[in-house]
């Protein structure tokens, strides 16, 4: 790859470009000196991310005449909580910080979510710029201005719609992740296909192998067309009041797993809406609206690349449809009591429902617990 790739997000005045290419970090003040309202930012980024990204960044802003500093924060999906955001806002504000200045969210969706809502919420709004170093992250979360926290009452439950002024996605950031983590990143770019775009979902099946591999073409038309949908679902519903709940694809049970397991790494994101995926199709085929041969198709692609498409491993004694059900309740997506789910009457074809049978999703919960 040569030139990046360049996307719009159309919001209006809160519109801004996603660049997707190679070598975007080492060249990162190219494309963000434009963006900035005095030469100076404050990088955000965790200590996994450091050690190999945060100095190829500064180099770059530095001989642009940018002054940098940088916070580093642990990694990890246990980050995203009150006490880690008191702590960011409190470091920020102690560099003497002023509303020209800019943040940058260096690393995955973790770092992406807490430095968005950090800029959200001090001085009551600052500039902030994703640089989205796991694939997830450049598939998901640093598209669309979704940021927040976790509580012990939820996922992402404490949050605001804050857009960012630029997304770099250096597609070369990827070659350095856990194979673990390409895969999580993966079972976002098959959601696409699965909500609306069969053709895409047949091109994840020829060629997730190079994909997972670390093909750099492979990546970067996945990562384009990912963003592209992202994009044009968030410009049409930016704050999720209809068709952007498409994107939930999988979540409504990916939530209650991870709440299940406790954020931790036992299951990652991804993994997780991976599984509520397969879940969500199992929900649609028991409510005769898609074949069982669809459900079949996922599951096989899902588990020919390596991702988790049942609960053994996971699950144990304690585990309930119950309690799964409990976590569900308390999504932030449900609206009067009705829990929103996302179904679908064939691969590409999904839609939203706040009015299914919770014994069919019972059902569904216990047959996948193998409890009968």
């Amino acid at each position: 790859m040569t030139d990046p790739i360049s996307l719009s997000l159309d919001l209006g005045e809160r519109s801004y470009s996603i660049k997707i290419g190679e070598n975007l970090i080492e060249d990162a003040a190219t494309h963000i000196s434009p963006l900035l309202r005095q030469p100076r930012v404050i990088i955000v980024t965790d200590d996994n991310v450091a050690p190999i990204w945060l100095k190829p960044l500064t180099d770059s802003l530095d001989q642009a005449g940018i002054k940098t500093q940088s916070i580093v924060l642990p990694a990890g999906e246990q980050t995203k909580n009150f006490g880690q955001l008191e702590s960011l806002v409190g470091d920020i504000l102690n560099l003497g910080i002023d509303r020209q200045t800019t943040l940058l969210a260096l690393g995955g969706g973790v770092i992406g979510d807490i430095t968005g809502f950090a800029a959200a919420v001090t001085l009551r709004g600052l500039n902030f710029i994703q640089i989205p170093t796991s694939l997830l992250a450049q598939v998901d979360s640093s598209v669309g201005g979704k940021t927040g926290i976790n509580t012990a009452y939820g996922k992402n439950l404490v949050g605001a719609f804050y857009q960012p002024r630029l997304v770099l996605a250096d597609i070369g950031a990827l070659r350095t992740l856990p194979r673990r983590q390409l895969l999580a990143g993966y079972a976002e770019i098959v959601k696409y296909g699965l909500i609306d775009d069969p053709e895409f979902f047949a091109w994840c099946e020829n060629n997730a192998t190079s994909l997972i591999d670390g093909d750099p073409d492979a990546l970067a038309f996945a990562v384009h067309k990912s963003c592209q949908a992202k994009a044009r679902i968030v410009s049409a519903d930016e704050r999720e009041s209809g068709q952007r709940a498409l994107l939930n694809l999988g979540h409504t049970f990916g939530h209650a797993l991870e709440a299940e397991t406790g954020y931790g790494d036992k299951l990652l994101h991804g993994e997780a809406v991976g599984i509520g995926m397969v879940l969500a199709f199992e929900l649609s085929n028991r409510l005769n609206l898609c074949d069982q041969g669809d459900v079949g198709r996922i599951r096989a692609h899902f588990e020919a690349v390596g991702l988790k498409t049942k609960l053994d491993g996971l699950a144990d004694s304690s585990w309930s449809a119950g309690k799964l059900m409990e976590h569900m309740g308390k999504d932030k997506k449900v609206e009067a009591g009705s829990i929103a789910f996302i179904l679908a009457q064939g691969i590409g074809k999904s839609f939203i429902s706040r009015d299914v049978n919770m014994l069919e999703v019972k059902f569904v919960l216990e047959r996948a617990l193998d409890r009968f």
